[in-house]
């Protein structure tokens, strides 16, 4: 007797696990007027985090070594916030409004140091003004730089280190219609605009 009811528990308790399972909710994307904090999404979410690399991996390689212009957004000149924001509306497909870094800091939640991933804002703190960009991979990321244009950084460097102020996570990114630049063309438009 013992035998017949270890298998129908068995099946109810597969039955319960999937019913849990199908119950979770579905995420269907985010417009600009859902990127202020999401977390509960963010926090249930597993990104794809290839793509979201791919995606920023490819605005570097249309973006490097443009020169920073305060208030830039173009290949002709770029400053920090502006290189976050066109990266967010060329790749990410999240359509905002031009934002300042004083806005991206309130913008999605904080993320500890430790929990960085490819896709989050990394803010810094140098002489009384703010500066980001987005967290890459192997503790580096991707900015704009004052003086040297948009590159590569690590935040291992000491600088870097010293001047760390927060990461902060959109959940905009993750789950987000991604866009590639195929050819020159991309590159030309950027810089016409």
């Amino acid at each position: 007797m013992m035998i017949s009811r270890q298998p129908v528990a068995v099946f109810g308790l597969l039955l319960m696990l999937l019913a849990g399972c199908s119950s979770q909710p579905v995420h269907q994307g985010k417009d600009a007027s859902d990127i202020q904090a999401d977390d509960q999404f963010a926090s249930h979410q597993q990104p794809d985090l290839i793509n979201v690399i791919a995606a920023l991996h490819d605005q570097m390689g249309a973006w490097k070594g443009t020169p920073y212009h305060w208030g830039g957004t173009t290949l002709k000149g770029v400053d920090c916030s502006g290189f976050v924001w066109r990266t967010l509306k060329d790749r990410f497909n999240i359509d905002i409004n031009r934002v300042t870094t004083a806005q991206l800091i309130h913008m999605g939640h904080k993320v500890s140091e430790e929990q960085l991933q490819p896709g989050d804002l990394v803010f810094f703190r140098i002489h009384h003004e703010m500066h980001v960009g987005f967290y890459d991979t192997k503790h580096h990321f991707l900015h704009a730089s004052a003086s040297r244009g948009v590159m590569r950084s690590s935040l291992d460097n000491p600088y870097w280190q010293k001047v760390y102020l927060e990461g902060r996570r959109l959940p905009g990114e993750y789950g987000a219609q991604i866009s590639f630049n195929y050819g020159n063309n991309t590159s030309e438009k950027l810089a016409d605009e």
